[in-house]
């Protein structure tokens, strides 16, 4: 078993409670599981498979919170015990509390290179607009509603990696 502090750190901020149901069963592997009698399966008819046997996927610790207001909260609390996020999902509507710009604004006060993902199916601001304001590109990405599993699994493996010295080119 993996210790806790191993996974990947993840915040979903959005209203909606199906949302963040949606977050957890795409990225956290206990509730990934249970095809281990179709594996087994497989693997009786078809020989193991190099690929599966070997692969260990990372594990992702998926905390949510409703408004802007309480994830700031959560970035505060996890920088001051030392265990910071690593990426957020944030949503751009949020009534009644702030939106996700001015969520945004906040967490970047906060937590400048933290890795943000802003999701909405509703268009308030434009790329270029957001740039502008908060720069830093490869920090912060979108996701479109009603999203793809497999590309917010994509999104939390690039943008949680740890960062490796080796790999940055002068």
């Amino acid at each position: 078993m993996s210790n806790p502090t191993d996974k990947r750190r993840i915040l979903v901020i959005d209203d909606s409670e199906a949302i963040h149901t949606d977050f957890r069963r795409i990225l956290n592997p206990e509730q990934r599981r249970g095809r281990d009698d179709l594996d087994l399966l497989e693997e009786a008819l078809f020989g193991p498979t190099p690929s599966r046997t070997h692969d260990v996927e990372p594990e992702f610790e998926v905390d949510s919170a409703f408004q802007g207001q309480e994830g700031l909260s959560k970035v505060r609390e996890a920088l001051e015990a030392g265990r910071p996020y690593t990426l957020v999902f944030l949503d751009y509507r949020m009534p009644p509390g702030w939106n996700g710009a001015e969520t945004l604004r906040r967490l970047r006060a906060v937590a400048p290179t933290l890795n943000v993902v802003l999701c909405s199916a509703y268009s308030d601001y434009s790329w270029t607009e957001i740039f502008q304001e908060f720069g830093e590109q490869h920090t912060l990405r979108e996701l479109r509603k009603p999203f793809n599993g497999q590309e917010v699994r994509q999104l939390a493996l690039t943008l949680t990696a740890p960062k490796e010295s080796a790999s940055k080119s002068g």
